[in-house]
């Protein structure tokens, strides 16, 4: 409960039992010094460079439904996005025009130099969505398990974006396959 509507809560409560206002304020004071406390965002924060990031925010918003940071989102004097955060879930990621900091875009570079992991609640209804969205699919929809234990065990598929970056998309699954490993 917000503590503006425990204030008033309490002021109702108090009215008719002085004592509520004793019993309430503690819980009171909580819960102000928690929403006045600023919260701490991700610990890793990915940063994926596009040779043009306008097209990319369009194209992992539309296909893989991530959503831009739109506070985060920093424009240069000639209209060209120098940096975009967005979120997906928990996780986010910041992306930016490939030469920040040394980095180049696999479209440029000629080369995928690693991938992007992310874990979606029905993995074959996201899959569906980024064909229809025109995703270049690179290994289609399995099941796969790593390690010995049930909690191990993926629905996995990967997509590439128009400029190259891979993205593996993964639900946990109950209980792992017995036929296929991870390649």
């Amino acid at each position: 409960m917000k503590p503006v509507d425990l204030a008033r809560k309490l002021r109702r409560e108090a009215t008719f039992e002085p004592a509520a206002l004793d019993r309430g304020k503690a819980v009171l004071m909580a819960a102000t010094r928690q929403e006045v406390q600023p919260t701490r965002g991700p610990t890793i924060v990915p940063q994926v460079p596009y040779e043009d990031v306008r097209a990319a925010l369009s194209f992992l918003e539309r296909a893989f439904g991530f959503r831009e940071i739109a506070t985060a989102r920093l424009v240069s004097a000639d209209g060209v996005i120098d940096h975009a955060m967005l979120e997906f879930g928990s996780g986010v990621i910041g992306i930016g025009p490939q030469g920040h900091h040394g980095t180049i875009s696999p479209k440029n570079g000629g080369i995928e130099s690693q991938y992007i992991s992310v874990y979606v609640d029905d993995v074959d209804a996201h899959y569906q969505h980024a064909v229809a969205a025109g995703a270049r699919i690179a290994n289609g929809l399995g099941d796969y398990a790593w390690g010995d234990r049930p909690y191990q065990a993926h629905r996995t598929y990967e997509a590439l974006d128009p400029e190259g970056h891979r993205w593996r998309f993964h639900q946990f699954l109950r209980e792992a396959p017995r036929s296929r490993r991870d390649p």
